[in-house]
């Protein structure tokens, strides 16, 4: 008779964990602030944001973030400016435009991520030891005009003392078709993001010869904007959401690859983990993330410079009204 009382009390207070667990799960969420978030794209080369999520930064600033695809810089500012989206996670280049075509309600980058282009060059042949001086009379896929890999690669190629006139400088192929092109023989160079590049090369298609990011220099590539007007309304929002991001990149420079990669693999189920850590590390290796989410006028200007230097920019933007550290 004990034992089956002391079976029964056990059963009941099992179900009773069982229960209260699945309530809190259910109202874990209930405190937090939603928050839409405007991704560019979907890319290893933004793993901050990602393990900001996955390691309950974002949740511990009491934010229940959302990231929602939307290709093309342009899309991203249209969503926000919208009201589609309360943040917007693109270049910096593209709150420039919206602020340079006379929007009253403009857009300010509040948080950094990346500091280089995330792009790598892929060569058809192998080079060692490469220098821009190896792309004369070459042609080179370097995406769509007006891209930011394809503005920061002809920045590099004319600080080098070279025109992009002295090869063919190819912007005729959109982002997502340039790597098909490469496969199907056009181009001795081409301009790919992460994992496209290694794929090509673990195809045996080409070799990654040179970081565009570490050729163009530090620049705020991919940062987090907001309307003006929702900063001004929502500053805790805004700052606790800039905290979570900061304990990410702290997070990514004190852990190796290997470590990193582990954590992400909820969000690139289709990529091995040995992928993963290879295209983490090769991130690494170019220094590709900030150390905080601070923007400096220096990273911003040169932003203009690159953009400018392509013939996309009439004026320059004003710092102190597109950045906000704070």
């Amino acid at each position: 008779m004990k034992k089956f009382i002391y079976i029964t009390i056990c059963l009941i207070l099992i179900i009773g964990i069982i229960i209260l667990t699945v309530f809190l799960k259910s109202n874990d969420k209930s405190d937090l602030k939603k928050i839409r978030v405007a991704e560019v794209t979907h890319s290893i080369f933004y793993a901050p944001q990602y393990l900001a999520d996955t390691l309950g930064y974002f949740k511990d600033e009491g934010l229940d973030v959302e990231f929602i695809l939307t290709p093309g810089a342009d899309k991203v500012t249209s969503a926000v400016l919208s009201g589609d989206v309360e943040i917007g996670f693109c270049g910096s280049e593209a709150t420039i435009y919206v602020y340079n075509n006379g929007e009253s309600d403009y857009l300010i980058n509040f948080a950094g991520l990346t500091k280089k282009d995330g792009s790598f060059l892929v060569s058809r042949e192998k080079i060692d030891n490469f220098k821009v001086e190896n792309l004369k009379g070459k042609h080179i896929i370097a995406g769509r005009k007006g891209g930011m890999p394809a503005m920061t690669l002809a920045y590099a190629i004319n600080k080098a003392g070279i025109s992009t006139t002295e090869m063919n400088f190819d912007t005729s192929y959109d982002f997502a078709a340039t790597s098909g092109a490469f496969i199907g023989g056009d181009g001795d160079f081409v301009a790919l993001f992460e994992p496209t590049a290694t794929t090509l090369v673990n195809q045996g298609y080409g070799y990654i010869v040179a970081s565009v990011g570490e050729l163009g220099g530090i620049v705020p590539y991919t940062s987090y904007n907001a309307k003006k007007s929702y900063i001004e309304e929502n500053k805790e929002i805004v700052d606790n959401f800039r905290k979570a991001i900061n304990k990410s990149l702290e997070y990514v420079h004190n852990h190796d690859a290997k470590e990193i990669a582990t954590n992400l693999v909820s969000y690139f189920p289709d990529t091995s983990i040995n992928d993963l850590e290879t295209l983490v590390q090769n991130y690494l290796d170019i220094d590709a993330w900030f150390e905080n989410t601070e923007i400096t006028e220096e990273n911003f200007n040169h932003i203009q410079d690159i953009v400018k230097n392509a013939g996309e920019l009439s004026k320059k933007a004003p710092y102190d009204k597109l950045v906000k550290n704070d």
